[in-house]
């Protein structure tokens, strides 16, 4: 078992962890978005792999404040295979991640998990996190 960075080899294995997570589809698209976020300073993509098996995969950007000293984190996608939940892989990407923003001075982790996913709310309680009570996005894309 072991945490490590992930590389373009591993788009299979996360887009089908993204499946399970509900965004079919990524297949085309992954290694080109992977490649994009592994070449970014500001961003990581972290593996849980076992026995050779990724197992699980965590997303992570760091942002900088402008008004507050020292950056945050926001999990951006974060994936556990469905059959093996619950012995501990999501802890564990989660407390390293929480080690990675220690090092970097951050003040936070933040993440934007949708009202449907009620077994992900129970994890990140679990792990110290409150609701924050609004989010807003607007849209980028056309309207139909």
């Amino acid at each position: 078992m072991s945490i490590r960075n992930a590389t373009v080899a591993d788009h299979v294995a996360i887009s089908s962890l993204l499946t399970q997570l509900g965004y079919p589809g990524t297949e085309d698209f992954l290694p080109a978005n992977l490649e994009k976020m592994l070449g970014q300073s500001q961003s990581r993509v972290l593996v849980y792999e076992d026995e050779g098996i990724v197992a699980g995969f965590i997303a992570i950007d760091f942002l900088t404040q402008l008004a507050v000293k020292g950056d945050f984190i926001r999990i951006s996608c974060f994936s556990v295979d469905e059959n093996i939940r619950g012995k501990g892989i999501g802890k564990a990407l989660e407390d390293y991640i929480t080690a990675l923003g220690k090092e970097r001075n951050c003040d936070r982790i933040e993440v934007h998990c949708h009202s449907r996913r009620v077994d992900a709310h129970r994890f990140y309680y679990r792990q110290g996190y409150v609701e924050s009570p609004k989010y807003l996005m607007k849209s980028l894309l056309e309207q139909a």
